[in-house]
C-alpha cells in the first residue's frame, strides 16, 4: 500500500471511530462521558494529522478527490462554519444565509484579494465565479431548509423587510430535486371504482359477454365476471424554468461584506422566493412561466355559499369526497382573511378573537391558513398540497461582474441572483378553487 492510500485509510478509520462514539451517545440521549470525549479528541487529532499528510503528498485538486472517495459525509471541514460537498460547492450550516455563504466563500475572498487595500480601483475588472447552494430545501436539517435560516450579524440594515411578505407555500408542498432540464410525471385525472361482491361461476360453458352496466356484472349468465375499475392518467412534461434578477452597486460597496450580505439576503434571495411562490399559484404556463395551480385543468371549483366560512367548509368537503384526499392548507389573500377575521355572530361578537385576540385566523376547519398575496383577492384555494411538487434544479446562486453595459467605466458592479426550478400538480382533483366573492 502506497503512502497516499495508507493516509486515506488512517483518515477514514479515525473519522469513522469518532462518528461511532458520537452516534452511540446520540442514540442513548446523553452527552459524552469524560472517556468518550478524550477518545473523540484523540481520533480527530489523528485524523487531522492524516489529512495534513495527504495535503503534503498530493496537490490540492487530487486531495479533494481523495476526500470525496471516502464517502458522503466523511470529511473534515476546511474552515470553521464552512463545509464543502464532493462537487466543491458550499453546503451552509443551519445558521448560514445565502449572503453570508457568499461573503465567506473562497470566491469572494479571492475577489477581494485582487483589490489593492481591499478597495476596487476605477479601472479594475470585477468578475466572480457563481457561489450558491446545492442541497435541496426540504426540511429543517443543516443541509436543507435550515440552511435558509438567516444568522444574526452586524452591518448595514436597509429596512427592506418593510416591503416583503411572509413566504410559506414551500412549507406545505412536496419538495423534490432533479438533475434534468425537463420533468416528466404522471398526473392522475380520474378514478372509477366498480368493486362489488361477485358470485362464483355456476357454469363451465363458454361465457357470454359481460353486461355493459356495472351492477349487472354479478348476475351475468352464471359466468362469475368480476367488475372492472379504471384509473385515468396523463403524462405531463414540464420544463425547468430560470428565475433571476440583479441589482447594481458601486465597487466601494462590494468591499463591505456586511452590506453585501444584507442586499443578498434581504432583497435578492427574497425576490427569487417571492416570484417562485407567485409562479406556483398563478403561473399561466406560457413562455417561461410555470403552470401554476390556478391554471391546471381538473382543479375543482366551489361557488360562493352563504358566507366565507360556509364556502370554505364546503370546499374542504370536495377535497375529501371528490378528490379522495385530506386537505392540509388553505391559501387566502390578506383581504379575504381580513373578511374572515371580522365575521361576527348575531350578538356582534367576533368569531376569531376580535381586536383583543392574538392574531388572524391561523386555522380554519381544522387545517392551517397560509396568507399569501400570490392568490388574488376574492379567490382562495384549499387542498392536499402534498400532491403538488416543487423540483429544485439549481438553488439560489450569486455572481458578481462589472461586465454589464458601461458599468466598468462607471465603477458599478452587477450582483446577479438566479435559481432554476419546476412545479407540477400530481392530482388536480385534490385541490379546490374557492369563489369568495359574495
Amino acid at each position: 500500500m502506497d503512502k497516499i492510500e495508507e493516509l486515506k485509510e488512517q483518515l477514514k478509520h479515525h473519522l469513522m471511530q469518532a462518528q461511532a462514539i458520537s452516534a452511540k451517545a446520540d442514540d442513548e440521549g446523553r452527552d459524552f462521558s469524560d472517556e468518550e470525549r478524550g477518545q473523540v479528541t484523540e481520533h480527530m487529532g489523528k485524523a487531522k494529522e492524516a489529512k495534513d499528510g495527504l495535503e503534503k503528498a498530493k496537490a490540492t485538486s487530487t486531495m479533494r478527490q481523495a476526500l470525496a472517495d471516502l464517502g458522503e459525509g466523511v470529511e473534515i471541514n476546511e474552515k470553521a462554519g464552512e463545509k464543502r460537498n464532493p462537487s466543491g460547492l458550499i453546503v451552509p450550516d443551519a445558521k448560514t444565509s445565502l449572503g453570508e455563504t457568499f461573503t465567506k466563500s473562497p470566491e469572494y475572498a479571492g475577489l477581494m484579494a485582487s483589490a489593492p487595500n481591499g478597495k476596487f480601483g476605477q479601472k479594475q475588472r470585477v468578475q466572480s465565479m457563481p457561489v450558491g447552494y446545492k442541497s435541496l430545501v426540504t426540511g429543517a436539517s443543516d443541509t436543507s431548509a435550515g440552511a435558509w435560516v438567516t444568522n444574526d450579524y452586524l452591518g448595514q440594515r436597509v429596512g427592506l423587510d418593510l416591503f416583503q411578505r411572509p413566504l410559506t407555500l414551500r412549507d406545505v408542498v412536496t419538495s423534490g430535486t432533479t438533475s434534468s432540464d425537463t420533468i416528466e410525471y404522471v398526473r392522475m385525472t380520474s378514478a372509477t371504482n366498480n368493486a362489488a361482491p361477485v358470485a362464483e361461476a355456476t357454469s363451465s360453458a363458454a361465457p357470454t359477454a359481460p353486461a355493459s352496466v356495472p351492477g349487472a356484472l354479478v348476475n351475468n349468465a352464471g359466468g362469475g365476471y368480476k367488475p372492472e375499475s379504471a384509473l385515468a392518467a396523463a403524462k405531463v412534461t414540464t420544463p425547468v424554468r430560470t428565475i433571476a434578477h440583479w441589482i447594481p452597486i458601486t465597487k466601494r460597496s462590494l468591499s463591505d461584506a456586511s452590506q453585501i450580505r444584507t442586499l443578498i439576503d434581504s432583497f435578492l434571495r427574497y425576490g427569487l422566493e417571492e416570484e417562485l411562490e407567485d409562479q406556483m399559484v398563478s403561473g399561466d404556463g406560457t413562455g417561461e412561466n410555470f403552470e401554476g395551480l390556478a391554471n391546471v385543468s381538473g382543479v375543482q371549483a366551489q361557488a360562493w355559499d352563504t358566507n366565507a366560512l360556509t364556502t370554505l367548509r364546503k370546499a374542504k368537503t370536495k377535497v375529501r369526497t371528490v378528490g379522495r384526499s385530506m386537505a392540509n392548507a388553505y391559501l387566502l389573500n390578506p383581504a379575504d382573511l381580513e373578511t374572515v377575521d371580522l365575521l361576527q355572530d348575531n350578538e356582534g361578537r367576533f368569531y376569531f378573537g376580535g381586536p383583543a385576540g392574538v392574531g388572524s385566523a391561523s386555522v380554519l376547519w381544522g387545517i392551517p391558513v397560509i396568507e399569501t398575496e400570490a392568490v388574488p383577492a376574492g379567490t382562495g384555494y384549499v387542498g392536499d398540497f402534498r400532491k403538488a411538487i416543487l423540483w429544485d434544479r439549481e438553488q439560489a446562486s450569486i455572481t458578481v461582474t462589472d461586465s454589464h453595459a458601461d458599468f466598468f467605466v462607471r465603477n458599478l458592479v452587477a450582483i446577479l441572483a438566479e435559481m432554476r426550478a419546476a412545479f407540477g400538480v400530481i392530482q388536480p382533483s385534490a385541490f379546490v378553487e374557492v369563489d369568495l366573492t359574495a
